[in-house]
């Protein structure tokens, strides 16, 4: 599953090869930082940084004798060691770390690499979003609450608003990004019993990891929580934005829909049909990210200084939350950047129930000419529910209502029906939406 959604270089990230790329980074960077304090002879961490190999292949065939991972990747450095003539070094390789002082602080490695990605796709959202919201800044549109026509606004606000939410995800992200970038070289329990704080700063700095504060044989898992939300919360906008297609795409509404490709086929049995299917696909795949964040939390607590439960749920949970993160982005952007949009049908919409969304604006015009709000509300719903079950004209029936044009003039009725009113604030919103952008 994880191939096929991925685009080469996060799959990579998250290979066999590539974790244990890092495993074996994180070993020498402890071999040379001990080499610095004389824990370990500088000849014998100058050997194993140039003689040092591993290979997944053979990683794997001696973790099925052996049964631990950790310990088949450090039988299978010692054999890349002996087979280089340097069997005398190997002494010197793991000195005084246990299994998660590796696997946690790599882990840390494969978030960063994984995060830079995540965030260029999510940088590239953004500039979509942003380039469609100023292209159609003052496009009328009706706005729906629970689904009902409310009042207008216009496309651009939509996408001007998701991009808004798209800007706080990414510092959402950076935040529990930075949190994650993290290791920890303190022991099996936490308490430096080989290696003491000052080499563990050094080793971390080497990677461009700050060290944890504290530990136990594990790094704390609310890190690892966090992150997989700050994915969660991306992947919600990602379903957000392909949700509100999805609605726009209906046979009723066509104000926008999806790009449909020459000789794309909606449906076996009828021609006629342009389903939005990417736009669905994101809403299913977002499911799975936020089902992640819930294992997240699950992990946190763990017996005493440490379990295992956590690690085979993490070989799942954030390979996975990555990977489709970073596809339901490259895929939503693909949906704003080449998204069919229909102003006209919008602007048809707008005005299809002959005025009834301006019923707020009229209320409040009565009220400031003299009439008592609740009377006014009283006779603007009157009307307005009539030509709602009657599929009347409402600015007809307000315009020959005697008790309305006692107190408002034709052209003040006319002013009630514009829907400039209603939009003259959108440049001041997007001013104040696209501010940091200069």
């Amino acid at each position: 599953m994880i191939e096929r959604y991925t685009r080469p270089e996060m799959g990579r990230i998250w290979s066999e090869e590539n974790k244990f790329r890092q495993w074996l980074e994180v070993e020498l960077a402890a071999a040379d930082a001990l080499a610095e304090t004389g824990e370990v002879p500088a000849e014998a961490a100058r050997l194993l940084r140039q003689h040092a190999a591993c290979d997944a292949a053979r990683i794997n065939e001696i973790e099925r004798e052996v049964k631990h991972d950790v310990i088949a990747f450090t039988t299978c450095v010692a054999e890349s060691m002996a087979a280089a003539g340097q069997a005398e070094a190997s002494r010197w390789f793991h000195y005084g770390l246990t299994s998660n002082d590796v696997v946690d602080t790599a882990q840390a490695l494969q978030v960063v690499q994984a995060t830079a990605l995540i965030a260029g796709a999510l940088e590239g959202l953004m500039e979509a979003l942003k380039k469609r919201a100023f292209e159609f800044q003052h496009a009328p549109q009706i706005g729906r609450t629970h689904g009902v026509h409310a009042e207008p606004i216009t496309f651009g606000l939509k996408l001007a608003l998701w991009y808004d939410e798209a800007r706080r995800g990414l510092a959402r992200l950076g935040a529990a990004a930075g949190e994650m970038r993290c290791g920890k070289i303190s022991g099996a329990v936490g308490t430096f019993g080989h290696v003491g704080p000052r080499a563990e700063e050094r080793i971390c700095a080497r990677l461009g990891l700050k060290p944890a504060p504290v530990a136990s044989q594990v790094i704390s898992r609310d890190r690892h929580a966090s992150y997989i939300c700050a994915l969660a919360l991306i992947a919600a906008l990602c379903e957000k934005i392909a949700l509100e297609v999805r609605h726009l795409q209906r046979t009723e509404v066509r104000e926008a829909q999806e790009p449909f490709t020459s000789g794309q086929k909606g449906s076996s049995a009828m021609p006629h049909k342009r389903n939005p299917v990417t736009s669905e696909q994101i809403c299913g795949l977002a499911r799975v990210v936020r089902a992640n964040a819930q294992a997240a939390f699950e992990n946190i607590a763990l017996w005493h200084e440490r379990d295992i439960s956590h690690s085979s749920v993490e070989r799942v949970i954030l390979p996975d939350s990555t990977i489709l993160t970073d596809y339901l982005l490259a895929k939503t952007a693909w949906l704003v950047r080449d998204m069919r949009v229909h102003p006209e049908r919008m602007l048809r919409n707008l005005n299809a129930t002959r005025g009834l969304i301006f019923s707020g604006q009229l209320l409040l015009d009565l009220a400031a000419a003299g009439m008592l709000r609740e009377r006014a509300y009283q006779l603007v719903q009157f009307h307005a529910m009539r030509a709602w079950e009657e599929e009347g004209d409402f600015r007809a029936a307000i315009e020959a209502d005697a008790e309305v044009r006692a107190l408002l003039a034709p052209e003040q009725i006319a002013r009630a029906f514009s829907d400039e009113r209603y939009l003259k604030h959108v440049d001041a919103i997007f001013a104040r939406v696209f501010a940091e952008e200069g």
